[in-house]
């Protein structure tokens, strides 16, 4: 569950589409695929390890719930090395570790059992101290320390003594690092920890050719007005304060105020959980709240419906609503803080606005809405830069590299 498996099981199918024996193994499953996807352990005994973690985070950080999750330190985790599994395979790949999955201990006894390891990283959190995403910190470019999660002012805090950990791990066993996005894989070369590693830039793989340019149900079915263009905007919790909600309202309303023409005959259509319901009471543009949508036909069809995929995220590793938008022939429009810059050529393909400056987003807004977009070439386009085929064969490549040394 969560994005990181979303992505890593796209790219265990795309590898064994491949002729690749790609296993995964995981700790909640959601799929039947019981011959290649194992479950280790039980939820009790990760439950320990998970709480085990946390306990140590929360005396730390001063007992504050509010940043308990926004930090993480492997510094308890499962025996995955006694995995059958584990000890048959060739390589190890790594892509999510924490709350109690994996500890900093346990990736090293894997490690000497000679067997290759490559870290895919979903976010920031291998060359950080304990966060998951250091926003405008830059601490990690030294040993971190006087970390804002734990609010204890101290240097030689628990992000400054996890740093330490990680640092006397990444000297001792290699590790291929592979991020997401060339984004990422700039933070990586800016910090202390990864910054002499060895890094290839390889992008999640995404279904690409499932996505149709064109809605094949009519809109009343999908409970969107027809006759209007649409505006998508869309996150597991839209409310979540790095989704930057507040500048999609302010740009929305914004074109409302100021280019009511062009309102009247666009609607805005949210999906996604809210926590806060009362924080759309102040869009005046119309709009459309379809709640959680998990029928991923149901998502496809919306995207082509849409001519605009919008998202105001402060942080974003490597954004798929951008690249699924994209696939279904929308233009995104977006804050350039991330990976998007590997979606987006500027004025081409989609609108990169200045950071929190909500009237750009605005007109990136309408000037996607005047786009006469060749949706076909578009979806092309992505289907070469992301498509699963496309990103497993360069996986197959860092593979054989890596075994052949």
């Amino acid at each position: 569950m969560g994005g990181a498996a979303v992505v890593t099981h796209r790219l265990m199918e795309a590898l064994r589409r491949q002729g690749v024996d790609a296993r995964m193994i995981v700790f909640s499953p959601s799929t039947d695929d019981t011959d290649y996807v194992s479950t280790y352990s039980t939820n009790f005994r990760r439950g320990i390890k998970f709480l085990t973690e946390r306990a140590v985070i929360y005396a730390n950080n001063g007992f504050n719930r509010e940043n308990l999750f926004k930090v993480s330190i492997a510094n308890v985790g499962m025996p995955l090395h006694k995995h059958p599994w584990v000890k048959e395979t060739d390589i190890v790949a790594l892509n999510w570790i924490n709350q109690g999955t994996l500890s900093l201990k346990e990736i090293e006894r894997i490690s000497k059992m000679g067997k290759p390891i490559v870290w895919t990283m979903h976010d920031m959190w291998c060359m950080t101290g304990i966060c998951h995403h250091a926003f405008e910190c830059e601490r990690y470019a030294g040993n971190c320390g006087n970390c804002r999660f734990l609010g204890c002012r101290k240097e030689n805090d628990l992000s400054r003594i996890t740093w330490n950990k990680k640092k006397k791990l990444y000297n001792r066993i290699p590790i291929h690092w592979v991020p997401v996005s060339n984004w990422l894989a700039d933070r990586c070369r800016a910090s202390s920890l990864l910054g002499n590693q060895d890094i290839t830039v390889i992008h999640n793989a995404f279904p690409t050719e499932s996505f149709f340019t064109h809605p094949t149900v009519p809109a009343d079915q999908l409970g969107i007005p027809a006759g209007h263009d649409l505006i998508l905007f869309g996150a597991a919790r839209i409310d979540d304060p790095i989704k930057g909600i507040n500048y999609a309202i302010d740009a929305l309303n914004y074109i409302f105020d100021n280019n009511p023409s062009l309102a009247n005959k666009t609607t805005a259509v949210l999906f996604g959980n809210i926590r806060d319901r009362s924080i759309l009471d102040r869009l005046r543009f119309n709009y459309i709240y379809l709640g959680r949508v998990t029928d991923s036909l149901q998502l496809r069809q919306l995207y082509a419906s849409a001519k605009v995929v919008l998202s105001t995220s402060l942080y974003e590793t490597l954004p798929g609503t951008l690249i699924e938008g994209q696939a279904a022939g929308c233009l995104p429009v977006t804050f350039g803080t991330g990976g998007q810059k590997d979606i987006i050529d500027h004025l081409s393909n989609g609108y990169i606005s200045v950071y929190k400056d909500y009237e750009d987003v605005a007109r990136g807004i309408e000037w996607a809405l005047s786009r006469d977009v060749d949706r076909e070439k578009l979806h092309d386009s992505v289907n070469e830069r992301f498509g699963a085929t496309n990103i497993a064969c360069r996986y197959i490549d860092l593979f054989n590299k890596l075994l052949s040394k």
